[in-house]
C-alpha cells in the first residue's frame, strides 16, 4: 500500500470540496481549484476528511495512488494558504521593477526583459534584486519561478544570475587558478 496515498486529507475549516465524478473543485479564502483525475481510483469526502483508494495492485492504480492524494492535498493547502516563490537577483546593474502587472528585468542584456503576470499569478519586488511570485496552483508558481530563473540562470563562475533564495551555487575556479607545471 502506498504510504502516502493511504494518509487522509484533513480539510481546513473555510475550505470547501466538492467531487462530481472524479473532478475535484475546492473552494477556499484564495480561490477555486479544479482538477479531474483518474475514474479508476476512488474519492471519497467526508466529515471534513479526503481519502483516496485504488481498486487493486496494478501498476498504473499504485502510481496514481500517491499522486492523486499529493496534489489533493495541494489543492486543498493553495485554496487555505497558497505558495510563494522567491528569487533573488545577483550581479552588478541587474534589478528587477513592476510595472503595472508586468515585471521589468534588467539582466544584463541590451534590452529589458519583461514578464506579465498570468493565470492566477501574482508578483511582488520588495527589493530591486528580489522577486516574490505567489498564487493557489502550486504547479503553477513552480512554473513561473523557473521561467523567470531561465531568463538568466546563475553563472558558475561569478555567480550572477537569478537563483532561488537559499539555492547553492557551486562555483569553479577560474583560468587562474589551474595548477602550474
Amino acid at each position: 500500500m502506498s504510504r502516502i496515498g493511504k494518509m487522509p486529507i484533513s480539510v481546513p475549516a473555510g475550505v470547501e470540496v466538492k467531487n462530481a465524478d472524479n473532478c475535484i473543485t475546492v473552494k477556499g479564502p484564495k480561490g477555486e481549484l479544479t482538477k479531474q483525475f483518474s475514474k479508476e481510483l476512488t474519492i471519497d469526502i467526508a466529515d471534513g476528511v479526503i481519502t483516496v483508494a485504488r481498486p487493486n495492485d496494478k501498476k498504473e492504480n499504485r502510481a496514481l495512488h500517491g499522486l492523486t492524494r499529493t496534489l489533493i492535498a495541494n489543492m486543498v493547502e493553495g485554496v487555505s494558504n497558497g505558495y510563494s516563490k522567491t528569487l533573488e537577483i545577483e550581479g552588478v546593474g541587474y534589478r528587477a521593477a513592476k510595472q503595472g502587472k508586468d515585471l521589468v528585468m534588467n539582466l544584463g542584456y541590451s534590452h529589458q526583459v519583461i514578464m506579465s503576470e498570468g493565470n492566477g499569478i501574482t508578483i511582488e519586488v520588495p527589493q530591486p534584486n528580489k522577486i516574490v511570485i505567489n498564487g493557489i496552483d502550486k504547479q503553477a508558481v513552480g512554473q513561473f519561478a523557473a521561467e523567470v530563473r531561465e531568463k538568466r540562470p546563475p553563472e558558475p563562475y561569478k555567480g550572477k544570475g537569478i537563483r532561488y533564495v537559499g539555492e547553492r551555487i557551486i562555483r569553479k575556479e577560474g583560468k587562474a587558478g589551474k595548477g602550474k607545471k
